[in-house]
């Protein structure tokens, strides 16, 4: 891939695009907006397949757990959206993290995005999208060094340039395939989480109004939110981030209607959760501004039909 060619695949695209979403959808409640505005916005995103992603927290005993969980989430939102015929599609992710940064973890996703790439070239990329560590995504650019010339990804992760530590839980979870995906030369745009997108966050009325009893789907995604929420804030005027959503929207920003972003020297993720700087890098895109009111409503209205 010629730089020049690098640099336009990781321009908004134009038209329809071929995509793949990599989600730890049982971690939170936001990778299951992000999964279903996927689906309501099948003019724009095709869905070729879709891979669980690893997590750990208090929810799971193992990145495994996580992992395995995630695969069952992701099955639960397909049949609420009538989209069944995505789980034979719908492949199982790494079943830990990366420990050294030449050491992928092989897993059922990795190997099928590597052959699903084999339709792909560096003029007609797929789009990875990624929404939790991401470590199926590096361990499939490791087994095949090639994958870079075929794909563009879309991480969320990591924190603003400007903050002070970079401890966000995707990052901070796989720092070594974090590493990997920054310094590898794959077309790149990342979403960071605080400064940025954290700004996408919905409140209680609003997921009453416009989602809850309107469909299956949006009636879980209303309730399973508000649960959530209420389970830590019940009788303040809480909103909740849903965050995942905004890496989705990247692909259908046309004249950056929901985001704004730029150009970058590809920062280097380091083991003690900050970044370093080497302007000699190549160039990434980066994510500096989100349109919270414009993407809400072409989200809600969407889950909403």
């Amino acid at each position: 891939m010629t730089e020049a060619q690098r640099l336009k695949n990781m321009e908004i695209p134009r038209g329809k695009v071929d995509m793949v979403l990599d989600t730890d959808a049982f971690n939170e409640i936001d990778d299951q907006f992000a999964i279903a505005y996927t689906l309501r916005s099948s003019d724009k995103c095709h869905l070729r397949e879709i891979y669980a992603a690893p997590f750990l927290n208090k929810k799971v005993a193992s990145a495994e757990e996580g992992m395995e969980s995630s695969y069952n989430e992701i099955l639960k939102i397909l049949d609420l959206a009538g989209c069944g015929e995505m789980k034979d599609r719908t492949y199982r992710g790494s079943t830990r993290f990366m420990v050294k940064e030449d050491e992928p973890v092989d897993s059922p996703a990795a190997r099928a995005l590597i052959q699903l790439s084999a339709e792909y070239s560096a003029e007609n990329p797929l789009y990875v999208v990624a929404l939790g560590a991401i470590t199926n995504v590096a361990s499939a650019l490791l087994l095949d060094p090639t994958l870079k010339e075929r794909i563009t990804v879309v991480w969320l992760g990591g924190q603003s340039i400007h903050c002070a530590n970079n401890r966000e839980f995707n990052l901070r979870q796989d720092v070594a395939g974090a590493r990997v995906l920054f310094g590898c030369g794959v077309p790149l745009v990342i979403l960071p989480c605080a400064e940025v997108v954290q700004a996408f966050t919905v409140s209680g009325p609003e997921l009453e109004y416009w989602l809850a009893g309107k469909n299956p789907l949006a009636d879980y995604l209303a309730k399973n939110t508000i649960r959530e929420a209420e389970s830590y804030a019940k009788g303040t005027a809480w909103t909740r981030p849903i965050w995942d959503v905004t890496a989705v929207a990247w692909l259908l920003n046309e004249g950056d209607r929901f985001m704004t972003s730029y150009m970058i020297p590809a920062p280097i993720p380091e083991y003690d959760h900050h970044y370093a700087f080497d302007h000699t890098r190549h160039l990434i895109r980066y994510v500096n501004w989100i349109r919270r009111d414009a993407l809400m409503t072409d989200l809600l209205t969407k889950l909403a039909r």
